[in-house]
Parts: structure tokens; sequence; C-alpha cells
């Protein structure tokens, strides 16, 4: 089993800065990628920020040049800093891993974990 735990959400005015967190544990073989996904109340998942082992990250307009997604691979971890928090960055945060449990099996499934919420607000 895998298991996907997030860490670092609370309330931060506008302006303000988080940083989330988030390990992956289990059964690990190889992971091919780790990212963060976002909903906001009454709304659709979204990507926020994506990041592919040995390649570049990728984020959503409405984030680039504020947040900041990176990876230790040693630790089977990922990060997002979050900076210039808006009202609308106001979302449950969902760790996201797409990776292979099966040392023989070439088979990748995608993980979530269960969720940190973070509120920005005066």
């Amino acid at each position: 089993q895998v298991q996907l735990v997030e860490s670092g959400g609370g309330l931060v005015q506008p302006g303000g800065s988080l940083r989330l967190s988030c390990t992956a544990s289990g059964n690990i073989f190889r992971i091919n990628s780790m990212g963060w996904y976002r909903q906001a109340p009454g709304k659709e998942r979204e990507l926020v920020a994506v990041i592919i082992t040995g390649g570049t990250p990728d984020y959503a307009d409405s984030v680039k040049g504020r947040f900041t997604i990176s990876a230790d691979s040693a630790k089977n971890m990922v990060f997002l800093q979050m900076n210039s928090l808006k009202s609308e960055d106001t979302a449950v945060y969902y760790c996201n891993a797409n990776l292979r449990t099966n040392v023989f099996l070439n088979k990748y499934d995608t993980y979530w974990g269960q969720g940190t919420q973070v509120t920005v607000s005066s």
C-alpha cells in the first residue's frame, strides 16, 4: 500500500506565504511524478503544479511566479512554496503521485493524499 500525507496548510493573510509538504510512503519502487492539485468550494479539482522526476516543473497560469514546486526524491517528498497568496488561492490542496509499486511489472498508478486546507483571508 501507498500513503501520501500532506502538511503545512493553515490560515494566512493576503500577501502571505505558506509551505506545503507531502511525503509518500509504502511499497514504492519508482516515482514518475508528484504534484499538487486544489479544490475550492463549488469548483472542480484543478492542477496547481507538477514535477516529473528528472524533469522541469509545470504550473497553472494562475500561480506562475508565485508558487514553486520542488522535490526530494531520496525522501519521496514534494513541497509547494506559496508566496503572495490571494483569497482565490483558498482551497483544499491535495498531493498527487504517479508511481510504480511492482518491481517486475511496468505499471504506474496515481495516488492521492487526504488534503490540507489553505485559507487566505484577512
